[in-house]
């Protein structure tokens, strides 16, 4: 059966949906989006996400397209539409439709599409082996802040990776890691201390990230919010990453050389398991 899908108010199977050539997003990459995940049939952490959402449209001056409320609205019925008990709603909002021009015109009405994806998210093939990742430059634009979808440097990373027997890449820039190239990256050094980069516009403020950040505060895991290199997570107790999609995965090398001896960690396993937890009953 085909999946039902959500454009600019209306609800149809995927094969009768349908966006303009000329819509900005297709043009320009004149778009942002939002990945929420859906647990047991249930939105996790949604308002997190709204609000990031709410915060990228104001970021590049882009009206939104409906309130918080009728967002998630649209995404529950979509859930239910579809029967989607775990996987994830996809959003994705672009300034709307008109003639090639590099500026827009006024009032220019926004389009608004959302799907969803069924997949695994909490008995996750790849959470159970790890993640091999390899480093590569980062060649993104400089407000990775805003969750844009301008993507081709993380589609040219994943498939760099891809080719060289890898799931992921990590990106360097001034000799330090920034993030994956769709995730949030952490490494476990040496003392047990838990150690990410802190926000800036040189990385996306992840909203599965902020989450964890809290639970370790909660749980007591000593944390410190600092640029580190590839050499040394090389040396790492554990490394793993984090985001909507994946929740906490553990990575199990970096460039061929292994993390730990080479299996998700145990302090990277029971963040995961206190994160499904949040995730079931609080998220």
């Amino acid at each position: 059966m085909s999946r039902i899908v959500y454009v600019n108010g209306r609800f149809a199977p995927e094969t009768e949906a349908m966006v303009s050539i000329f819509d900005r997003g297709f043009l320009f990459a004149d778009a942002v989006y939002e990945v929420t995940s859906v647990i047991g049939g249930r939105l996790v952490d949604n308002r997190a996400h709204l609000a990031r959402l709410r915060r990228s449209l104001a970021e590049i001056d882009m009206p939104a397209p409906a309130s918080d409320e009728a967002i998630e609205a649209i995404q529950r019925e979509l859930v239910a539409r579809n029967g989607l008990d775990e996987g994830i709603v996809y959003l994705q909002v672009t300034r709307g439709a008109e003639d090639r021009d590099f500026t827009w015109s006024a009032g220019l009405a926004p389009t608004l599409v959302l799907f969803t994806q069924a997949r695994p998210v909490v008995d996750s093939p790849l959470a159970r082996r790890g993640l091999k990742v390899i480093s590569l430059p980062d060649l993104r634009w400089r407000r990775r802040d805003i969750k844009a979808t301008g993507l081709l440097p993380a589609c040219l990373a994943k498939m760099a990776a891809k080719r060289a027997g890898a799931d992921d890449a990590w990106l360097v820039a001034g000799g330090t890691v920034t993030e994956g190239a769709s995730n949030n990256a952490y490494i476990i050094d040496r003392t047990g201390r838990l150690v990410t980069r802190p926000l800036s516009q040189d990385i996306l403020p992840g909203i599965t990230r902020r989450a964890l950040l809290e639970l370790c505060a909660r749980e007591g895991v000593p944390l410190e919010e600092r640029p580190f290199t590839i050499e040394e997570a090389l040396t790492a107790r554990e490394a793993f990453v984090t985001s909507a999609s994946i929740l906490v995965t553990g990575v199990v090398e970096i460039d061929g050389h292994p993390i730990g001896d080479g299996k998700p960690g145990p302090l990277t396993r029971r963040l995961r398991e206190i994160y499904l937890e949040f995730a079931r009953t609080g998220g």
